[in-house]
């Protein structure tokens, strides 16, 4: 049997679609990387089943390698960004808060890598305000209500 080249744009579909059941965001360069054989097909029908598993694992690869070394840096919110770049941020307090207790607050987006984190404040403050980071302290911050 010979394979054409809708087999590795099936394939590459089929992978792409998987990619929605294992969300590693992963698979999907190896189904574009099997779309990519299956045009280069279409231009180069002749091509050894071998040569295109070859260039399939060359071309998925090198898909694999632009995404975890220039494309995921941008897109993922770094662990470890500075408390600097945080300070200012808005979000809503979920329980109450006084000066001599602790609380939670919880944030749209995820900030130093977690969307909840456990605040304290120098002044009284109602559940469901929204309040604004002052500090980052270790595992807690600092917050002021917001304005």
């Amino acid at each position: 049997m010979m394979i054409e080249w809708w087999h590795w744009v099936v394939l590459g579909l089929c992978l792409s679609i998987a990619e929605l059941a294992i969300p590693a965001f992963f698979i999907i360069w190896f189904g574009i990387g099997a779309i990519l054989i299956g045009l280069f097909l279409l231009v180069a029908p002749d091509l050894t089943f071998a040569s295109q598993l070859v260039i399939w694992a060359v071309i998925s690869s090198l898909l694999v390698l632009v995404w975890f070394r220039y494309l995921r840096p941008r897109t993922m919110t770094a662990v470890g960004t500075s408390a600097a770049d945080v300070t200012g941020e808005i979000g809503v307090l979920v329980s109450d808060l006084c000066p001599n207790s602790r609380g939670q607050v919880r944030f749209q987006k995820p900030i130093l890598g977690a969307d909840a984190w456990e605040c304290y404040a120098e002044e009284n403050i109602k559940a469901g305000e929204r309040v604004r980071i002052v500090a980052v302290e270790g595992n807690y911050i600092k917050v002021e209500a917001a304005k």
